[in-house]
Order: structure tokens, then sequence, then C-alpha cells
């Protein structure tokens, strides 16, 4: 028997992105990790430029207003910079219970419990619902952090293509044979294609073969339907889904995350869930500015803001489609129970903040990634694995507080790099090759 010790670091050097990461790091052309010099708004100061931000998922422009920054400093002022232990023991406050109760009455459940992130509500969520002997069923779309709840489960996991409602109905057939309980598990708006899971259908089908159906809406909530609930009231089906969950990092301006659904189901995470019970209470101040966002949109104000961020949203797809890129095409809503009344929905169709612009090779997403920095506007950049190989894109998004000269003075930047680019590196993918 050999005696040689495996050297556990040996996989951090020349692992596959090594010599890519080298190469852009080299060439200044790493999309990540850059610098932010000031507030998230609709143009910032980025590494000591003005650059229009199209890489934010402040939706509702929440993370710059007065009452959301009064909410934080006021939760800062009596309670202090930090709680320093978990909700389970002294870092409980009244804005937690106020903040959840108003969750539960803005989703329509009967009770709600905070996380302090996004990704730990998944993960404590779908890891404490499922056990070995269970079946979850996912959508090979699905955020990062769904996966990693499936797997801590260590319940047996059935993906299935990205919005095919034929392959979630076979994994559920075959589902039924596995034993134990079944938990399907979609994003409600996708987030690399903002694409809308059609929960209606999906519903229907959980329902059918006794399914549970948990809908993870970080980029749906504060968004979609008549009170910005998101995807599941949009499609009329707010009764049919189990458990809701979401962030606070998106709309909501703030960090942290909400499970959403039957008492008896958030009793039991709230005494159960290890992400819960064995992590810090969020600070304070992220408690007080997501309590404060939640109840602009659920006031008067919430309506115009969703209206204004799809409206750009659709400015931006239309205008970035005309000037020949491939971007994804209006959703059309074909539930017979959809708001068709709902904000941002024209002739049955709606785009959601996220407008992807489909460039297909990595580095060639890269090259346009750094022409449109240099050109002064900042998106995010999706590579393999992020998305599927040769499926790379530019990932914009917009906020409800972009006007339009400044989503204009973006496509006139957009256009002037597409003929530049093309000229040195050939054509980009257009209308239609998405």
């Amino acid at each position: 028997m050999s005696n040689t010790q495996v050297d556990l670091f040996a996989k951090v050097r020349g692992h596959e992105r090594e010599e890519q990461l080298r190469a852009a790091r080299e060439a200044d052309l790493l999309p990540y990790f850059r610098l932010l010099d000031g507030p998230a708004r609709p143009v910032v100061t980025m590494e000591g430029a003005e650059r229009i931000m199209l890489g934010s998922n402040n939706y509702l422009g929440l993370t710059g207003d007065e009452r959301v920054m009064d909410g934080a400093r006021e939760a800062l002022e009596t309670y202090g910079t930090g709680l320093t232990g978990s909700r389970l023991l002294n870092g409980t406050i009244p804005l937690h219970i106020e903040l959840e109760r108003e969750i539960a009455e803005w989703i329509g459940a009967e009770d709600a419990l905070v996380f302090t992130t996004g990704h730990q509500t998944n993960l404590g969520t779908i890891g404490t619902i499922l056990g070995p002997g269970d079946t979850v069923i996912a959508d090979s779309g699905d955020h990062a952090s769904i996966l990693d709840g499936c797997i801590q489960s260590k319940a047996k996991l059935r993906a299935f293509r990205h919005n095919r409602i034929d392959k979630l109905e076979r994994a559920l057939e075959r589902a039924a044979g596995d034993g134990g309980g079944i938990l399907v598990v979609v994003d409600g708006v996708f987030s690399m294609e903002g694409d809308i899971a059609p929960v209606d259908q999906i519903a229907a089908l959980c329902a059918a073969h006794g399914a549970r159906l948990l809908v993870d809406d970080a980029h749906g909530a504060g968004v979609l339907g008549a009170r910005g609930s998101g995807t599941p009231e949009l499609l009329g089906v707010e009764d049919q889904v189990d458990l809701r969950t979401g962030t606070f990092s998106k709309s909501l301006a703030s960090c942290g995350g909400f499970v959403a659904g039957n008492a008896d189901v958030i009793d039991y995470l709230r005494v159960s869930a290890r992400a819960y019970l064995f992590t810090a209470s969020a600070v304070p101040a992220a408690v007080g500015a997501a309590l404060a966002a939640l109840r602009i949109i659920r006031s008067e104000d919430g309506p115009p803001l969703f209206s204004a961020v799809l409206d750009n949203a659709r400015y931006l797809r239309d205008g970035l489609e005309a000037l020949g890129f491939a971007v994804v095409a209006p959703q059309q809503l074909s539930s017979p129970t959809a708001q068709l009344d709902a904000p941002g929905v024209l002739n049955g169709e709606i785009v959601t903040p996220i407008v992807p612009v489909v460039v297909g090779d990595d580095w060639k997403a890269v090259l346009l990634w750094r022409a449109l920095y240099d050109a002064g506007v900042f998106v995010n950049t999706a590579l393999h694995p992020a998305v599927p190989p040769s499926g790379a894109l530019l990932r914009t998004s917009v906020m409800a507080t972009h006007d339009r000269e400044t989503l204009d003075r973006a496509l006139a930047a957009f256009e002037s790099v597409k003929a530049s680019f093309e000229a040195e590196h050939g054509p980009l993918p257009g209308p239609g090759d998405h």
C-alpha cells in the first residue's frame, strides 16, 4: 500500500479555467470583480469612470430611495451594527417579526420565515423539507442555491430540460416509483435568460401526481403581478404553489431571503433548518431596509414602479433587436388565469427586467463586454458552465429608475460597439438566431 500523500490543493493548479483566467487578467478582460465606487444607481461610478449600469438586480431602484435608507438608518440607530447571534438565540428583533408577517400577507401565505441570505433560504428550506427517501425534480436552469439544497438533502434528484413540460411530466411519472415524497422546484423567473416558468402548467402536473411545488421567485417577486408578489400571482395560481422563496437583494433593495407557505411547514423550518438555526442573524440595517422597501411595494407607489421597470425592459429589448442583436422574444402569457391587465403586460405578452444578448462564443462575449465597458456601459457576462456550451451571453437588466435618455445612450453605445466589433471579430448572432 502506497504511503504517498495526495496534495488536497493540487486541484487548484492546472484546472481547466486557469489559462483562460490568466490570459483574461493579463489583457484586463476579466468581466468579474470590477470595483463599484458608489451607490448602485442607473448611472454609477465604476473604477473611476461614469458607466450606465445595466448589470444590477436593483429592479425597482429602491437602494437609493430615502425611505429605504431611512429604514436602514433607524434600524442601525435602534439595534446597532449587528446582532451577534442566531435567530434562535439572541438574534431576533421586532423588525424580523414585522417583516415576516408582512411578507406572508403580501405573498398570500399563512406564515413566512426570514433567512440571512437568499442562498441560505433555498439551502435551508430544500435541505430540510427533503430527506434521503424523497425525490426532488428540478428544472435544469434552476439557480445554484436550489441545486445545493437538493444535494444537501440527499434526496434522489431528477432534472428536466429547461421549461419542457413534457420532460417534467416524464420525471413525475418515474418519480412515482421512487417511494417517499416528491418536490418540484423551479425558478419563477430564470436569472440568466429572464424567461418565466409556466407555473400554471407545473402546478397542474404536481397536483395530478401528488407532488409538492416550490417556486423560487427571487427575480419575480417585487416585479410581476398587480401587487408585485411575483410569478404565481401573474399566472393566477398562487393557491396552487406550496412554498415560495425569494431574496431581498433584488427588488427589496437589501440582503437576505424568505420562505412563505403553510404555518405548520414554516414552524417546522423554524426549529429544523440548520441554515437558519446556525448562522448569525442579518444586520439590523438590512432588515430595516427590506421592511421599508416592502412597504413601498405594497403601497400605491408600487404599481407605477412595476410598470416603469417592465416598460424599460421592453424598450431596451426592442431597441437591441432593432440594432441587430439576438435577444429573447417577449413571453406570451398563455395561462387562462393570467393577469392580462397587470403592469407590463402588452397584448398578452411581457418582458421581464432581465434582457440577455446572445453572443455564443465565450471569448467573443468577453471582448464585447470589454468594448461596452470602455464605451461606458456595464453589463454582466455569463459563460459556460453558467450557460450551455456555445451559449455565452451578456445579461443586461434594467431598473424602474432608468430614464429613456439614459437607455438611449446605452443603445447608442451598443450600436457603435457592434459596428467596430464585427469589423474586427466577425458577425454576432442576430434576431432569430436565439
